[in-house]
């Protein structure tokens, strides 16, 4: 019966073995279908040698890492089981052995693998910058050290300090619990070797001598573990001392007068005492009592009287004399923060606004009045879905702003690319054939000049419809087919023997095979591997799979350019350009650091990342066919940047070579600037005790949209700058003093050729109160007319919207301009404006066009003024009769659709809402 329950046993040992090898074999097998993958991926786009770089690094981190901690770990379990059957004076027997070693292989591996692995996770890329970091060329204030030091060096030591701590405290925690293991594993034996004593008339029990042995045993081990804590505080005072730049107990940001006389002499005390301390418990055998009292009654003193004498100094010393005190350290503050953001460079120049604007002045200004925006990005994206869509599975994700030029004009557009949204096919057509091998790309862009209006409000199209129609030459798409987009989450296998879905055309589909480049080819070793990555054996087995497909991956832009740089940052807001033939997208990205002395952090505004340093240091441009990514190097003075590109040396090119006609599309981040913008409103103060007074704080003001209040966008605007001889493409943004709502400076940043990420602040004059945005819109709101319009439209059922409201600086006058959107009631309602309003001086007009609305301000005498081109909108609540014909010829589309797709109901849905319109048309035609 025993033997048959130690064969049970040994079956159970045996599965358990088995299966614990079949994981390991799985976690192994995983991560090299994934590495195999990465690099036929990698090649493929050209990016091996930058991937090869982080692989290497991470090895040369991880593989010395993981043997050193492991040969630490193992030795110094090894040890504490030797000390231990030393200590209590037992012999090993056999059979205890083994279980006790394979026990410290398995914590050894367990505490070594985790630990290598956090490690590599962040520290390869820390490492290879602390290597290879450049020199910013200027020093801290305090210590004398290059700025290169704390964004590079600093942050690695501070992250070895950190793993050291963690590895002690879980070696610490290990112990503990491996010798309480041991005791319990061993304790018969223990009792069976102490037999009970008699000394005199008191007995010694063998569990009271057991007890004593165990605290003697792990006192010696808490002694060398108090060792390691002395001397990892004593490193984490140093690192302290360096961190107080980044101190937000003064008046500022960064070290004040207390963290330098004070704080900065406790932390180097402390790290001279707790070194002492550390190499006095390693090298003292034994310690007394009086010594251990003595330590800790030290460091408790050191530790209350440095919190005693802060508090003393900042309270007696330095808060009745703050500004005399605080003085260089906010001289510091500004210094700093303005060189982090960049805000060092701006040009201030004085707007001396005169407000004496004429209709010739107007006339001399026609580049700047003819790229007023009469429209806005948020009901343009609604319009662009509606009107643009033509399918339910096409989506424009998102608008964005650019120029070009039409006509030897140069032109403010909205555009956005029509991708394909797979999820929105029916559902009877959500099969893998559909959305892996024919529904593979989106198609083309719309386009339409921000100053150009249909008779109904809605946007006058420059390139619509597919296929792609377009009556300027440099707008005509030859490549017009979207694989990689913003929406292009899934990945898509081309070049099979189904054909690809490329556009609806009447009543059947234009189909099409992949031409570009792009792809990875699918021979069996790839189908293998792909097939096993993406977990989908169909890519396998398919019948429509040929040696000639290719399968597309990471089709997400901004996830393909993750994938390439992960350690790089990356504005969201991506923006697609139509340029020689094909449709690029253009990525901003960033080089940013929270370890810059003496700045003021901030956090972007996804919320997602902290920082005290940023710049626009290269641009990516992605193909949309091809997939082809390229990053170009823009800023060749950023320290960051320069240490990046001596790491991956084939990762950026110079910004000459970016494809001809993409480089006249660049334009400065939004991101960017309102970030800066943030910033630069209480940073513009140099003067220290206006600063610490706060006497010049300015903010940005608010506006209304869809009846919300919130802070006012930087908008993208075009018009010519006082004192320039032409029109440009500028993000600007407006400031009020704060709690205020009087215009007091508009900051400008330059998009075009060599003036390209130039900022210019505008101060208006100081001697008069200039009406700001927020107020102009409050007296918009309290012009009789105005809102007696609006309450009118209102209560016809209709929603009344308003877009962004413009300042418009035109040589020494200002203008505001905002326009009105109505969206009639109904679900696929589209906003359409229907009104202009235009604020100048104390003068408010609110007219069908901007024409009207300029004419009557300036030239209220008949003399004609040219402005953006707008028909006359029609306000009425059924709209014009073209508004009609477009709307039946969508609804058709949409009916024939559903009848391909076998939806009946909805096909029925559809041909109801045709008839409907047919009738208001009879209605209307009987009228005229």
């Amino acid at each position: 019966m025993a033997k048959k329950m130690r064969s049970i046993d040994f079956r159970k040992k045996k599965l358990w073995i088995l299966i614990g090898i079949f994981f390991v074999l799985f976690l192994i097998s995983t991560q090299l279908i994934t590495f195999a993958t990465d690099i036929v991926w990698f090649r493929q786009i050209g990016y091996l040698s930058t991937y090869l770089r982080g692989v290497f690094a991470s090895l040369m981190i991880g593989v010395p890492t993981f043997f050193g901690v492991s040969l630490l770990v193992y030795l110094f379990f090894n040890k504490t089981y030797k000390d231990f059957l030393v200590h209590f004076n037992t012999l090993e027997e056999e059979n205890q052995r083994k279980p006790v070693k394979r026990g410290i292989a398995l914590v050894t591996f367990v505490l070594s693998f985790g630990f290598t692995r956090a490690v590599v996770s962040e520290g390869w890329m820390n490492m290879l910058k602390a290597i290879h970091g450049v020199s910013f060329g200027i020093n801290d204030p305090i210590f004398q050290k290059d700025l290169g030091f704390y964004v590079f060096q600093l942050s690695f030591m501070n992250e070895i300090l950190l793993a050291l701590s963690s590895l002690v405290v879980l070696l610490f925690l290990t112990t503990i619990v491996f010798g309480f293991l041991l005791i319990l594993y061993l304790s018969p034996t223990l009792l069976d070797r102490h037999e009970e004593e008699r000394e005199g008339i008191r007995f010694i029990h063998p569990e009271k001598r057991l007890q004593n042995q165990v605290s003697t045993f792990f006192v010696k081990r808490l002694r060398f573990f108090g060792a390691m804590f002395f001397l990892l505080i004593a490193g984490r005072s140093l690192m302290l001392s360096y961190f107080l730049l980044y101190s937000q107990r003064g008046a500022v940001f960064g070290a004040g007068y207390t963290d330098v006389a004070i704080n900065l002499w406790v932390y180097r005390i402390d790290a001279v005492l707790a070194s002492v301390a550390g190499v006095v418990l390693l090298v003292r055998k034994k310690l007394s009592k009086k010594f251990v009292l003595s330590l800790i009654g030290i460091t408790l003193v050191i530790n209350l009287g440095s919190t005693f004498l802060e508090t003393t100094v900042q309270n007696f010393v330095v808060a009745p004399n703050e500004l005399s005190k605080e003085k260089p350290y906010i001289e510091n503050a500004i210094k700093y923060t303005k060189l982090a953001y960049g805000l060092d460079k701006i040009e201030t120049r004085e707007f001396d606004l005169k407000n004496d604007m004429t209709a010739e002045g107007l006339s001399q200004n026609q580049e700047t009045v003819m790229n007023i925006s009469l429209n806005d990005y948020r009901p343009t994206n609604e319009a662009f879905n509606q009107l643009q869509g033509l399918r339910g599975y096409y989506r424009f994700s998102d608008v964005d702003i650019d120029r070009y030029v039409l006509d030897g004009n140069l032109t403010q557009v909205f555009l956005s690319v029509r991708e394909m949204d797979k999820s929105k096919l029916e559902d009877k057509a959500q099969n893998w054939i559909n959305t892996k091998l024919k529904y593979t790309h989106g198609y083309g862009l719309a386009m339409a000049p921000v100053n150009q209006l249909t008779p109904s409000g809605q946007p006058e199209m420059v390139m619509k419809n597919v296929p792609v129609q377009s009556n300027y030459p440099n707008l005509k798409l030859e490549k017009p087919q979207i694989y990689f987009g913003e929406l292009a989450a899934d990945y898509v296998i081309v070049n099979t023997k189904e054909l690809e879905f490329d556009y609806p055309k009447g009543e059947s589909n234009e189909m099409t095979q992949y031409q570009g480049n792009g792809g990875i080819p699918l021979n069996f070793v790839n189908r293998l591997l792909f097939a096993m990555r993406q977990r989908d054996f169909k890519i396998l087995i398919s019948e429509n799979i040929t040696s000639d497909s290719k399968i597309l991956i990471y089709r997400d832009v901004l996830g393909r350019v993750k994938k390439i740089a992960p350690f790089l940052s990356y504005d969201s807001d991506i923006y697609p350009v139509a340029v020689n033939g094909r449709v690029m997208y253009l990525i901003d990205g960033y080089t940013v650091s929270e370890n810059f002395p003496y700045s003021q952090p901030i956090v972007n505004r996804n919320g997602t990342e902290k920082m005290n340093y940023i710049r626009n240091s290269f641009k990516v441009v992605v193909d949309s066919y091809d997939g082809d990514v390229s990053f170009y190097l823009l800023d060749e003075t950023d320290p960051i940047v320069k240490t990046y590109a001596k790491i991956f040396p084939d990762l950026f090119k110079p910004i000459d070579t970016m494809p001809e006609g993409v480089k006249e599309h660049l334009r400065y981040p939004q991101q960017l600037f309102d970030i800066q913008s943030e910033i630069y409103s209480t940073y513009h103060m140099n003067d220290s005790q206006v600063f610490y007074n706060r006497e010049d704080q300015w903010s940005i003001p608010s506006e209304f949209y869809g009846g919300e209040e919130s802070k006012m966008e930087s908008i993208y605007s075009t018009y010519r700058i006082p004192g320039e001889k032409q029109a440009e493409f500028l993000l600007s943004i407006p400031y009020t003093p704060k709690a205020k709502q009087n215009l007091t400076g508009l900051l400008i940043a330059r998009n075009d050729g060599e003036e390209y990420g130039k900022l210019i602040l505008y101060r208006m004059p100081k001697d008069k109160i200039i009406i700001g945005p927020q107020q102009m819109e409050g007296k918009f709101s309290n012009n009789d007319k105005i809102s007696k319009d609006l309450s009118l439209w209102n209560s016809r059922g209709s929603e009344v919207l308003r877009g962004h409201i413009l300042t418009i600086p035109i040589d020494d006058s200002l203008l505001y301009i905002e326009p009105l959107y109505i969206r009639a009631s109904g679900e696929n309602a589209i906003p359409e404006v229907k009104r202009i309003i235009v604020g100048y001086k104390d003068q408010i007009v609110m007219e069908e066009t901007l024409s009207k609305a300029l004419e009557q301000i300036f030239a209220p005498d008949g003399k004609r003024i040219v402005a953006p081109t707008q028909t006359v909108p029609n306000t009425g609540e059924n709209g014009t009769m073209s508004d009609k014909i477009q709307e039946a010829g969508i609804k058709y589309r949409e009916a024939q659709e559903a009848l391909r797709n076998g939806s009946l109901s909805v096909y029925q849905q559809k041909v109801d809402e045709i008839g409907a319109l047919i009738e208001e048309l009879e209605k209307q035609q009987a009228l005229h």
